[in-house]
């Protein structure tokens, strides 16, 4: 017998994937969770039906969350990532020497420990004396903490189920309260092939708090359409402003110096969509 996952990720449209076996199949206090081994993708995390990270092809997301924006502010020194709990983004903020202390805030106390557990090439450095892990609700820690941090990033799942705050007006607003004088901060905010008006509207709302927005995009082939993007926010830094030269190299295998510019440079019709 084969067995086979799919997400459905519209209506009409899905992925999938032929799978060996399963780890867990869990409804944790806050979604449903699964961990499943696939034969192209490797370990799989999937929550409320819909691939959160692989082992094949993660390093996309979690490096191109965490790069750009260590690269643009100067002196990244206290960093928050919101959500995120299976430990990637984390694991990229700390290849910056200038982080003092990564502080991870995630809902789920169980995505954490079955990453650390099936996921440990992933989940490494959570018990990193530099990461503070908290089993919290990221806007709720947000609204608490004015002025704390030089970087917050936003590692969410898409927005349902209790992820839907975390791409309101609101918590952008919270999100500038957070942040320091010269603070940024960057969210993942989904594909522009199936939720155009999702970014045009995060677009639209940080644009009417940061006086700087950039919005740039990766390929990642497990998420909807291949095609993910990011936005990021700024007070000061502007990530165009870069010197790609000046930048250092360190241990990746999507990002580099020469992409930093480049990842901004926007296919026409997303272009259209955040002008």
């Amino acid at each position: 017998m084969e067995l086979w996952y799919t997400e459905k990720q519209t209506e009409n449209f899905g992925i999938t994937a032929k799978i060996t076996r399963t780890f867990v199949s869990e409804k944790t206090d806050f979604q449903d969770l699964a961990m499943i081994d696939t034969i192209e993708f490797g370990r799989m995390l999937v929550l409320d039906g819909m691939v959160m990270t692989t082992i094949k092809d993660e390093f996309v997301y979690h490096e191109m969350v965490a790069h750009p924006a260590l690269f643009t502010h100067p002196n990244p020194e206290k960093v928050l990532v919101v959500g995120g709990g299976d430990g990637g983004v984390i694991r990229e903020v700390l290849k910056h020497p200038k982080v003092k202390k990564a502080v991870l805030v995630e809902i789920d106390g169980k995505v954490i420990e079955y990453s650390k557990k099936y996921l440990p090439e992933i989940a490494g450095e959570l018990d990193n004396p530099r990461v503070e892990v908290i089993v919290n609700d990221g806007y709720m820690h947000i609204h608490d903490h004015k002025a704390t941090y030089d970087v917050i990033m936003v590692d969410s799942t898409e927005p349902v189920g209790p992820a839907v705050e975390l791409f309101t007006k609101g918590f952008y607003q919270g999100i500038y309260d957070a942040l320091k004088d010269d603070g940024m901060f960057v969210a993942q905010t989904d594909n522009p092939w199936f939720k155009a008006d999702l970014i045009k509207t995060v677009n639209r709302d940080v644009k009417e708090i940061f006086p700087i927005v950039r919005v740039y995009c990766a390929n990642i082939p497990t998420y909807p359409s291949g095609l993910w993007t990011f936005t990021l926010g700024s007070k000061k830094y502007d990530p165009l402003q870069v010197d790609e030269a000046a930048l250092p190299e360190i241990s990746t295998k999507y990002y580099t110096p020469r992409l930093h510019k480049a990842a901004f440079v926007l296919p026409r019709f997303v272009e259209d969509l955040v002008k």
